[in-house]
């Protein structure tokens, strides 16, 4: 059975997901939670740039 990295858990099927520019295998669960971390950074980021007037690329 295959392990996922971040809960360490054995699960059934690993789910590949980049986080942080880096693929990991996870399971479903972390998966999602990993996902969801990404896009609040990605927005909170967005928004900081938005306040402080940022208008460049990143």
């Amino acid at each position: 059975m295959p392990t996922c990295r971040e809960c360490n858990d054995e699960v059934a099927k690993l789910v590949t997901v980049k986080v942080s520019g880096k693929a990991q295998k996870l399971c479903p669960d972390c998966a999602d939670r990993a996902r969801e971390a990404g896009e609040i950074a990605e927005a909170s980021e967005g928004e900081m740039q938005r306040m402080m007037g940022f208008k460049g690329r990143r």
